[in-house]
């Protein structure tokens, strides 16, 4: 059933109907999410495991101890706590899917770079591995970003609290805010790949990122802004800061790979609508040939016969023609 659909028909070009393209990107996301549920299966047998990695920065940061409403540093603390009883249960698969999400990042990424490689040239489909290996470590890095810096989002968070009132954290709504902050920075880290499968598809060109810098340095810092719930200039900048420079490595590489294309192939850059530039220098001309200039005489004309006295038609003709 998840038999690609390139292997019943092979195109240099990677080319295929319509039908065929629906089934390949069927196949791939099957894949993706089969590869997902089995880690999800295997992280559930870490549960107690994965609980204690999650909940140690919130707990170190404001976790109360011994009941206390402020913690030993003077600042409020906080209770995790569940209200129902399904929350437990819940919460479980919500840790597990977590992890499967995250741990399977190399599959579920070289299944849709997959789908997008054939479109390439052959010399460029090896890019394909490439994308899952440097991807994968790039949207782990983010994911860990927002993990860093959640104790200092806690403390600015409950540094809001009035005096002698306990705060107590639901479990739930602390994984819903870690698994949002997670899965926005490790696609926010992304963003490099993206630019550099569209330069490569041919979408646009690293001279063009280049003189966009201005506006993504003003968004990038926006969506830190609005991605850190802290508001935090300190976690703001510790997003927006990676961000710029993953921008600024993907369109250098943008623009090593417009110089190689460009030495293959000068149109390269050229709109459709645009016309290539024509070499108009003058070539030397060659040896001219003689040519005679002699014509086969036309029926009477040998015989000189005229029409009349002064005319010019001979056997009706006006001339020679």
């Amino acid at each position: 059933m998840l038999k690609s659909a390139r292997k019943q028909e092979k195109d240099d070009e990677g080319r295929m109907p319509l039908l065929d393209h629906l089934r390949e990107l069927r196949n791939r996301l099957l894949k993706a999410v089969l590869a997902i549920v089995v880690v999800t299966i295997v992280a559930a047998f870490f549960q107690k495991e994965i609980y204690d990695f999650l909940l140690r920065p919130l707990l170190e940061s404001v976790g109360c101890k011994d009941g206390v409403v402020v913690a030993v540093n003077g600042k409020p603390c906080a209770l995790l706590k569940t209200n129902t009883l399904l929350a437990p249960f819940t919460n479980a698969l919500k840790v597990a899917l977590m992890s499967g999400v995250l741990l399977a990042t190399p599959v579920w990424l070289y299944q849709l770079w997959a789908f997008v490689a054939p479109g390439l040239h052959k010399g460029e489909k090896r890019y394909a591995y490439a994308f899952a290996v440097v991807g994968a470590p790039l949207f782990i890095s983010g994911g860990y970003l927002a993990y860093a810096i959640l104790p200092q989002t806690a403390e600015i968070m409950l540094g809001f609290s009035p005096d002698n009132v306990q705060n107590q954290i639901e479990l739930d709504s602390y994984l819903d805010l870690l698994v949002r902050m997670v899965i926005v920075f490790g696609i926010a880290f992304e963003l490099p790949l993206l630019l550099i499968a569209l330069n490569m598809t041919g979408v646009v060109t690293g001279k063009r990122m280049l003189g966009w810098w201005r506006g993504m340095i003003v968004g990038l810092t926006a969506f830190a802004a609005i991605a850190t719930p802290g508001g935090e200039p300190l976690s703001m900048l510790l997003l927006a800061g990676p961000l710029a420079f993953l921008y600024f490595v993907a369109t250098g590489f943008s623009l090593l790979n417009d110089k190689r294309r460009n030495r293959n192939n000068p149109d390269a850059e050229l709109g459709d609508d645009e016309a290539s530039k024509l070499d108009l220098t003058p070539e030397p001309v060659g040896r001219v040939e003689n040519v005679s200039s002699s014509r086969p005489a036309l029926p009477g004309q040998n015989t000189g016969e005229a029409d009349g006295p002064g005319s010019h038609r001979l056997n009706g003709y006006d001339d020679i023609t």
